[in-house]
């Protein structure tokens, strides 16, 4: 199909549907108990797993190298500080936003943790669950803000704490000041430290384009093992939860909509020019991953200029994912707490859940996984049991692509909303042909 010249998104669909129809003959051929089954699931997991992993390898340099670029590529002047704090703003108002649409659907489905039976996988993730929390639990929130502080960037690099990325991220951002404090009294010197940095950023994004040419493969592997290996009846007693996830997703979706509407701008437009790099989050499950395509959706297709564009992608990474870090923990939160006894509906409770969940939404990694981090401090800052977030795992791969999508979405909103009000969205680029603006690079 490459040969071919057929589009990237639509080899990654193809390999999603053939994943489908695989896992589902495997499935009925064997079932989910067979030995057989479990042998060759090991193999798959070569490919889908190592997918996940090469995903993994590119996060922190993605991060630390999108950010630190995005500050060479800014015009220094008035609208810096308005442009960066638009966009933090719009990232971290929308989580809250997503918040308070998650614990509105968990309310309306009557989601219940009690009412879902634990099963020998379910006790295992809420052990494991509860294993990653032991080193939050007990502290209170301001010691767990202070945590995101980078007291060593370089052991950060290495992903050794919990939350290494916003430490990454925190000192990409100071490396970028600095580079724009250069640029004001030594310009000889900041022009080297550019070129260094571009041609760094050119490197890192070579790697990245290596590893999502190798997504069809690794979506195929991951949803045949997902579906072979799936229990078709826990997934269809959870059905309520997904109902409502997806919900809220929409929901959270229509509201970006209406902020591009606020702004000026056609939604619909929005929805057909995104609608590609979208699709490619929804399969890959990673905002990481999906990081040069969601910059170049901006540029070119959607008119925003290339340092808000990479402020907004690089950033939407790490703070105020809209799914994996507002709806997701929300939901959890409201469904966990009459468990112990708290009334779900108490005003206290849900203000000072959405206020945890904003402020918790910094850090959060753009790969799968990032939501479960997101949900244990959630969980733990509230002082509600974190084991119970196991219960979910029969439908996590499920509802996690859609919410990769609405983080993705979310980024790309706070880029365009942000441009628009800073007057330097182009027009003509967002309004023009979408057959013109191709975003194929892979």
């Amino acid at each position: 199909m490459h040969r071919k010249n057929i589009s990237f998104s639509k080899r990654v669909f193809t390999g999603l549907g053939l994943g489908i129809l695989l896992g589902f003959v495997l499935h009925i051929a064997y079932g989910t108990e067979s030995e057989v089954l479990s042998k060759s699931v090991a193999w798959y997991n070569i490919i889908g797993t190592g997918y996940v992993k090469l995903l993994q390898m590119i996060v922190i340099p993605l991060v630390f190298i999108s950010i630190l670029g995005a500050f060479t590529k800014v015009t220094i002047g008035k609208n810096f500080g308005k442009m960066a704090g638009l966009i933090l703003g719009i990232l971290v108002g929308t989580t809250a936003i997503a918040a308070a649409v998650g614990i509105t659907s968990s309310l309306v489905f009557g989601l219940d943790a009690s009412e879902i039976v634990q099963g020998e996988a379910e006790t295992a993730r809420g052990a494991s669950i509860e294993e990653s929390s032991s080193n939050l639990s007990g502290k209170a929130l301001p010691d767990q803000i202070l945590d995101l502080l980078p007291a060593n960037p370089f052991l950060d690099f290495t992903g050794a704490r919990p939350t290494s990325t916003i430490g990454v991220v925190i000192f990409a951002a100071f490396l970028g000041f600095a580079y724009l404090a250069l640029t004001k009294r030594d310009e000889t010197n900041a022009n080297l430290v550019k070129k260094g940095i571009d041609a760094l950023y050119s490197l890192i994004m070579g790697v990245v384009r290596i590893v999502l040419r190798l997504t069809p493969y690794g979506i195929l592997a991951i949803i045949a093992r997902t579906v072979a290996t799936s229990d078709f009846a826990a997934i269809y007693s959870l059905g309520k939860f997904v109902l409502a996830s997806y919900a809220a997703i929409l929901v959270m979706f229509l509201i970006h909509l209406i902020i591009i509407t606020i702004s000026g701008l056609n939604p619909i437009t929005y929805v057909k020019k995104t609608a590609e790099t979208l699709l490619f989050a929804f399969t890959s499950r990673s905002s990481a991953g999906a990081l040069p395509l969601n910059i170049k959706t901006q540029t070119d297709r959607l008119g925003v200029p290339d340092g808000v564009a990479n402020f907004a992608g690089s950033f939407g990474l790490s703070i105020g994912q809209n799914g994996c870090a507002g709806i997701y923990p929300a939901m959890l939160a409201v469904m966990i707490a009459p468990t112990v006894g708290q009334n779900p509906l108490e005003p206290t409770f849900l203000i000072t859940l959405i206020a945890i969940v904003a402020v918790s939404s910094f850090g959060v990694a753009g790969v799968g996984g990032g939501a479960t981090f997101a949900a244990i401090l959630v969980l733990s800052a509230l002082n509600l049991p974190v084991a119970l977030a196991g219960l979910l795992i029969s439908v996590e791969p499920l509802i996690d692509m859609g919410r990769t999508a609405l983080n993705v979405s979310g980024s790309m909103t706070a880029g365009v909303a942000t441009a628009r009000v800073t007057g330097e969205i182009d027009k003509e680029i967002y309004n023009g042909s979408i057959e013109d603006q191709s975003i194929e690079a892979l």
